[in-house]
């Protein structure tokens, strides 16, 4: 691809890092932001840099929150004996958008992936062994998408709290074996949340 500005090109280049952008979609974008006002295009790039210097991850659960605790921690009226253990923040939203767990949640970060080199030391489970430890919890909920990596960090983290006094569950398998979380419709993922089941019970159906 010829560019007739190097400026132009490394904007492009710098566009098509990210996930899903590729070389022309980037082009089209940048050739979208010349023909704006610089007002709008300044204005994107502050809000930008202003989420990656100042966003915080909760120190609770480790969702993304403008202050220390996020929305979800703070608020009085949510269940924090009810911990929902999920992969990232985009799976946050997505239970969030059901209205149907009223509860608190644990953002892994990630899953359980040898192939990807990606281990427990890796991910947040740590400080939920901790609270399970400690007696905070009396539920926790595995909503880890339904893949082999998914159920592999399920039950490692089940086999981790298991000598403590907490109840297990896993959202019901509404959500189709090998599906991603995030893009599993809102009512069957919420009808998924409301009818768990025991986490024994699914290892031994799976």
């Amino acid at each position: 691809m010829d560019f007739s500005s190097k400026l132009l090109e490394n904007a492009v280049n710098e566009m098509s890092q990210l996930p899903g952008i590729g070389k022309r979609t980037a082009l089209r974008l940048m050739l979208h932001l010349l023909k704006q006002p610089k007002e709008q295009t300044q204005g994107l790039s502050k809000s930008l840099q202003q989420m990656r210097d100042e966003i915080n991850f909760c120190i609770n659960c480790n969702n993304i929150s403008d202050t220390e605790r996020c929305e979800i921690c703070a608020n009085p009226s949510r269940n924090e004996e009810i911990v929902c253990v999920v992969e990232d923040i985009r799976d946050v939203m997505a239970i969030e958008n059901t209205s149907q767990y009223r509860g608190h949640y644990h953002v892994l970060g990630g899953k359980i992936s040898p192939m990807d080199g990606i281990g427990p030391s890796e991910l947040n489970i740590t400080s939920l062994v901790e609270k399970a430890k400690a007696g905070v919890i009396n539920e926790i909920i595995f909503a880890l998408s339904s893949t082999l990596e998914g159920d592999t960090t399920n039950f490692y983290i089940f086999k981790q709290i298991e000598p403590y006094d907490v109840i297990t569950t896993t959202i019901a398998r509404g959500i189709s074996v090998g599906d991603e979380l995030e893009y599993a419709d809102e009512i069957t993922l919420g009808r998924s949340i409301l009818n768990r089941i025991p986490f024994e019970n699914s290892l031994k159906s799976s």
